[in-house]
């Protein structure tokens, strides 16, 4: 019989649960009006159902169909066989996991999982190492968009391209630091020694040797693609509870009202606790990151629930000169390595149904992305010597 907890029905933790549930939503609801909460709350997560959800899908079916096809041709192969002595030492993950970087710097997130599903993927790991994938796709997550955006910034005569260069630098080295410490917490809950599948999960030695489908090279392409994107379909439906609920949260806590200043239930509003408590911390933040305007810590704190919201932030932080190249550096390093990662990571260790090590992941990747925006700075400031 399986091994069941139970607690008494009604405890302690029932009653401070129950007041921290009244504190939370009374202090919305003070300054929203209960009205306009429920509709931003409404209306935030239909739209992030509609423009997010969706779009991560469809960057989920073309990267399990590219994944699929990859595992399918023994290309992961030799992508581990070529990298593994670069990633052991600097991520302690095998070689596949570049192939991890490569996805979610060209799209998002969620496009690691894809490669998770795969077993030509998976076998290369030992069971300690499967989690961290999470925190190393975050890490470079629309790496791509991030860095296209912010040089396209730039304004006649100004050049970003150094700025964002060593922005992913920082991202990169962010991105170690990141993934080493979840493997200290990985290393205690699994051991060190088992791989995802052992030796009698198969009657064949799954390292040296590779399972395909039946038919000739071009059949094999279009059942690769095709079961691949079945893949992407059910992890695109899998992330739709964390994606919804805590990127809602995290959107309510950060924006403020419309731009008139009035609440009127439109989607994204909020009540800036994030940006105000940012201001509040900003004495010990502007020696670590260099910003010349506490408004700037705005943008970290967006990026963790979206970095896509946190770019709309930047053009008028550089119209009203609150920001320069430091301030992009550090927001080009901190918006790949935490790129919203509040509202997937716990989506993303869900599908990997891992969710008991979620707070683990969260935790180290929150120390990954500071580590990465501090490392910008001071690598900016070095730049700016030379």
């Amino acid at each position: 019989m399986k091994n069941e907890n139970v607690v008494k029905s009604i405890s302690k933790e029932s009653f401070l649960w129950l007041i921290g549930i009244i504190v939370f939503f009374g202090i919305f609801i003070h300054i929203m009006g209960a009205a306009n909460m429920f509709k931003t709350m409404m209306a935030t997560a239909h739209d992030l159902i509609l423009n997010t959800v969706f779009f991560i899908m469809g960057v989920a079916v073309l990267a399990s169909a590219f994944s699929a096809v990859l595992a399918e041709f023994g290309i992961v192969s030799i992508v581990n066989k070529i990298l593994t002595p670069i990633i052991q030492p600097l991520f302690g993950l095998p070689g596949v996991a570049s192939l991890g970087i490569i996805t979610t710097y060209l799209s998002d997130n969620p496009a690691i999982i894809s490669l998770a599903y795969e077993n030509d993927f998976k076998k290369y790991f030992k069971k300690y190492q499967l989690p961290a994938i999470t925190n190393l796709g975050t890490s470079f997550g629309m790496g791509l968009i991030v860095s296209t955006f912010m040089i396209a910034q730039a304004k006649s005569g100004q050049s970003f391209l150094a700025p964002v260069i060593i922005g992913n630098i920082g991202a990169f080295l962010g991105s170690i630091v990141s993934v080493r410490l979840m493997l200290n917490h990985t290393k205690k809950f699994y051991g060190t020694e088992e791989y995802v599948f052992s030796d009698t999960d198969t009657s064949y030695n799954m390292l040296e040797y590779r399972k395909i489908r039946n038919g000739s090279s071009f059949q094999r392409f279009l059942e690769a693609i095709l079961d691949g994107g079945k893949v992407g379909v059910d992890l695109g439906l899998s992330i739709i509870p964390g994606v919804v609920i805590i990127c809602t949260i995290v959107m309510m806590l950060t924006n403020g009202p419309s731009p008139s200043g009035d609440y009127t239930g439109a989607a994204y509003e909020g009540i800036k606790a994030l940006p105000w408590l940012g201001k509040k911390l900003n004495f010990i933040l502007n020696p670590l990151f260099g910003f010349k305007s506490p408004e700037a810590i705005a943008f970290p704190v967006t990026s963790l629930g979206s970095v896509g919201a946190a770019l709309g932030l930047v053009p008028n932080f550089l119209a009203e000169d609150l920001i320069g190249g430091n301030e992009i550096a550090v927001f080009t390093a901190m918006g790949m390595c935490w790129s919203g990662y509040l509202s997937t990571h716990v989506a993303m260790m869900d599908a990997l149904d891992m969710r008991e090590l979620t707070t683990k992941a969260i935790v180290s990747h929150t120390i990954g992305g500071l580590f990465a925006g501090i490392i910008a700075h001071f690598l900016f400031i070095i730049y700016s010597i030379i």
